[in-house]
């Protein structure tokens, strides 16, 4: 059994062309997120590297990831599959049941 047939079995998902756009979204998220959280932080802080900084930016890219990663979702087609991914994230991250 290859990786992408693992991650169609895990995420559900009808196929391995599935599997590969929605790994696209997940890389296309994570490089918009890089190429923002430098602007994103200097709206708040001018110091890079400082306490004020960190924080800032650990508060700031949750919602971030989360919102470009829909945003991509709905570009790619993808967007029930990241919303119900956004949902198990939240429910994990503040223990819903």
């Amino acid at each position: 059994m290859s990786y992408f047939d693992k991650l169609q079995e895990k995420w559900h998902l009808k196929s391995i062309g599935h599997v590969i756009v929605v790994l696209i979204v997940f890389a296309s998220t994570g490089f918009t997120v890089l190429f923002l959280k430098q602007p994103l932080l200097n709206l708040f802080i001018s110091q890079s590297h400082s306490f004020w900084y960190d924080v800032f930016y650990y508060v700031l890219i949750l919602p971030a990831y989360n919102l470009v990663l829909l945003f991509y979702g709905f570009i790619f087609g993808q967007f029930s599959f990241f919303w119900e991914f956004e949902k198990r994230l939240f429910d994990r991250l503040f223990k819903r049941q």
